[in-house]
């Protein structure tokens, strides 16, 4: 899969070199190019933003600049995404569905944002990472690649997302894991994870999925589920 990055700031894609995404990288399963767009500028300071027309604050990248920059990667099967607080907002089924493209233009706005005529002539859809506002689109386009690359075959085992938060059946958050040693400051393992009864560990991992969504996240869940972690609760209470 391949991620073609619009950037006033390609220096800040560093960390994506290392960990899961770097290996991805090395093993050829995905390719993340970074495209500068003050190389697109058109006078000899490199300028690629002026004043908004109608006063305001800030400055606003000028559309020939960042649409130069989109022509040198665009592709007929290339999906276009403008990072923006205005986009609707990226979650785990939208990350599933980007993962089956094979070329992403990811748009990374700065400053005030970019001019409105270019991102109309791109046709870009507009995502947000959530309901704030950051100085750029280079942080939420690290999050989109981080979370996207995830799904593309290889990169991780199927087991590694099946049952993680967000991704299973019935949208729960991950149960509680746990790992050695057996007791940490007089905490100890629960003994249903040592007991070799897989059937029983499954439904125990159910269970704690539902009541952790239930503790954490209860907007997740509709009303049966709801009923189903109170039940739950009032068992291990008793």
């Amino acid at each position: 899969m391949k991620f073609d990055v619009l950037t006033l700031f390609p220096e800040m894609f560093e960390p994506l070199k290392h960990s899961i995404i770097g290996r991805a990288i090395e093993k050829n399963l995905i390719d993340i190019n970074l495209i500068n767009i003050r190389d697109f500028s058109k006078d000899k300071h490199n300028h690629v933003d002026d004043a908004p027309y109608g006063g305001g604050a800030g400055m606003v990248l000028m559309p020939d600049v960042v649409y130069d920059a989109y022509e040198s990667v665009k592709g007929e099967d290339a999906k276009v995404i403008y990072l923006s607080p205005r986009g609707k907002v990226f979650n785990q089924n939208t990350a599933k569905e980007l993962s089956k493209k094979k070329h992403l233009i990811l748009l990374c706005g700065h400053y005030e944002g970019i001019d409105q005529r270019v991102l109309d002539e791109i046709e870009v859809e507009e995502i947000s990472i959530g309901d704030y506002v950051l100085t750029g689109g280079e942080l939420p386009a690290m999050v989109m690649i981080d979370a996207i690359s995830r799904y593309v075959d290889g990169v991780l085992s199927e087991d590694s997302t099946k049952e993680e938060s967000f991704s299973n059946q019935d949208n729960l958050l991950e149960y509680p894991q746990y790992t050695r040693p057996l007791e940490f400051r007089g905490k100890k393992v629960p003994d249903v994870l040592t007991s070799g009864n897989h059937a029983e560990i499954d439904k125990w991992r159910k269970e704690q999925a539902l009541i952790t969504t239930y503790k954490k996240r209860p907007e997740l869940l509709d009303e049966s589920h709801k009923e189903m972690a109170k039940e739950l609760i009032k068992k291990i209470i008793k």
